[in-house]
């Protein structure tokens, strides 16, 4: 059996333990900030081999019974249309999907907070659909002084004029489809008025990244920034945590900026503050449960340099300006890597070059690196796709998986019927079409069974890759990086 680099049983059980001694401490209520994911994790799964994806959210399943959960959406990115990077999908979409996923494990979703609130016929619409479905919907507005202006935060004209989420269960888990949300201010309104209204609640802070309590520019949290290089965000030793305990703790700069102002905000409403750092607010565990050091510093590195071709694509593609790229090229040297240590990256580009094509090249688990190009009929991700089921089920490479007769019908659909320009099959068509044959060939049955194995690879493509073929290895598993070139200079790459 294969042994992890991080210990998920025994990081389930001391952050468990520390979320229920955070909210004895307050008495009546905790409002736990939770940024990052919560189900699907999967940054933290890449740099923390042995981290489970879901592991936030089986924690809270382990006290389901204290837990509420509170999402918050920024009435802005309703109107907006905005669309989260990752899944593809608008932060309202996002919403109501925590809120289907939150409810199917059996998590008792009690509302939504609408921040910044605005009149609109698509917040309206909106709002109509979640209470139709019973989902309780708050209003909470924008503070002119929030957040310097502390005597007016702290008033009926600030945080008094939001809408009073009634809550029932101790913990209650305030959660966003996204950054800029609002749940931060979310919980601060909250605590205005359960202090009014006689409740003792108090608040706390559940990120994952950065470890607070490993070493400034260890490779988990060079990877952490890496991973947030859109946001700016800043590793930085917590000068409060240093200055109160004489302990070096690692924070990142939005919460060491904004924290003198929620100290006194914490003052203002309870008389004295409940912690001395921004670190303090934390509850995050993960720190304890690295098992292999080691492994887990190359797990970062890989992600890193993952991480800097995603930028370099996403600057090709206008979404990011020039200076992202300078940003991670210092998080290399700071981590002692360059590129082509991600060993798939030679092997793509080399496959590229000598055949002209397209090129994929994925690492399987025993270190073998297979590659695929572009062809008369298999797109590169498709081809690679098919070479590397061959070998990881130790099938001859020159014997066929796919049967003619098959794929000569799926090419004149595609060419005569769907009008289609590029006839080549996808990786996700010729996944399709091996199943199918699995019932008949006891070959593509074979290879179908290699699939679980593809989980945790690395790969790389020579070009970027169509949005159908990247989200296909994506939900394999598979740890895909692109060269930001695409192929014959096109600038639509959706489904090229």
């Amino acid at each position: 059996m294969k042994k992890e680099a991080f210990d998920n049983n025994k990081y389930l059980k001391i952050q468990r333990e520390n979320i229920l001694k955070r909210i004895s401490k307050f008495g009546d209520k905790l409002y736990l900030e939770f940024g990052g994911k919560l189900f699907d994790d999967y940054h933290a799964s890449r740099v923390l081999p042995g981290f489970k994806a879901d592991s936030k959210l089986q924690m809270l399943l382990g006290i389901k019974d204290k837990v509420e959960m509170v999402v918050v959406v920024n009435s802005n990115d309703i109107i907006s249309n905005k669309v989260r990077n990752d899944t593809l999908i608008t932060y309202q979409e996002e919403v109501e999907r925590l809120i289907d996923t939150y409810k199917e494990v059996g998590l008792y979703v009690s509302s939504v907070v609408i921040s910044f609130y605005t009149e609109n016929s698509n917040i309206k619409t909106f709002m109509n659909k979640l209470r139709r479905n019973d989902i309780k919907v708050y209003k909470h507005y924008k503070i002119n002084g929030y957040p310097q202006d502390i005597p007016l935060i702290v008033s009926k004209e600030g945080l008094g004029k939001n809408e009073y989420v009634k809550t029932t269960k101790p913990l209650v888990v305030v959660t966003a489809p996204g950054p800029g949300s609002g749940k931060m201010a979310t919980c601060l309104s909250q605590l205005y008025h359960d202090h009014i209204n006689g409740i003792n609640a108090g608040y706390a802070k559940y990120e994952t990244f950065p470890v607070w309590n490993l070493p400034l520019n260890h490779p988990v949290n060079l990877a952490y920034e890496a991973a947030t290089i859109d946001l700016n965000d800043i590793n930085m030793i917590d000068p409060f945590h240093l200055e109160k305990y004489g302990v070096m703790a690692v924070n990142y700069n939005r919460d060491v900026e904004v924290f003198p102002l929620l100290k006194n905000i914490f003052e203002y409403i309870y008389g004295s503050s409940p912690y001395n750092s921004p670190t303090d607010m934390g509850v995050n565990m993960v720190g304890f449960a690295i098992s292999d050091d080691k492994k887990v510093a190359s797990a970062c590195f890989n992600e890193i340099i993952r991480r800097y071709y995603q930028t370099k694509k996403s600057v090709y593609l206008g979404r990011l300006n020039e200076d992202s790229i300078e940003k991670m090229e210092i998080l290399l040297n700071k981590a002692g890597i360059k590129p082509t240590d991600r060993k798939v990256v030679e092997a793509a580009i080399n496959t590229g070059n000598k055949e002209k094509e397209p090129s994929l090249a994925i690492e399987l688990p025993n270190g073998k690196i297979v590659t695929g190009h572009r062809s008369a009929l298999f797109g590169a991700c498709a081809a690679c796709l098919l070479n590397a089921l061959k070998v990881l089920g130790k099938i001859d490479k020159d014997l066929y998986l796919l049967m003619p007769m098959v794929l000569e019908p799926l090419t004149e659909l595609k060419l005569n019927y769907l009008h289609r320009s590029n006839t080549r099959l996808r990786a996700e068509e010729v996944l399709i079409v091996l199943s199918i044959q699995s019932r008949t060939n006891p070959l593509a049955e074979r290879a179908m069974k290699q699939l679980p194995k593809l989980v945790g690879c690395e790969a790389h493509s020579s070009t970027i890759l169509s949005e159908v073929d990247l989200q296909t290895l994506n939900r394999l598993g598979i740890r895909v990086s692109e060269e930001p070139i695409s192929y014959k200079k096109k600038l639509y790459t959706k489904n090229s």
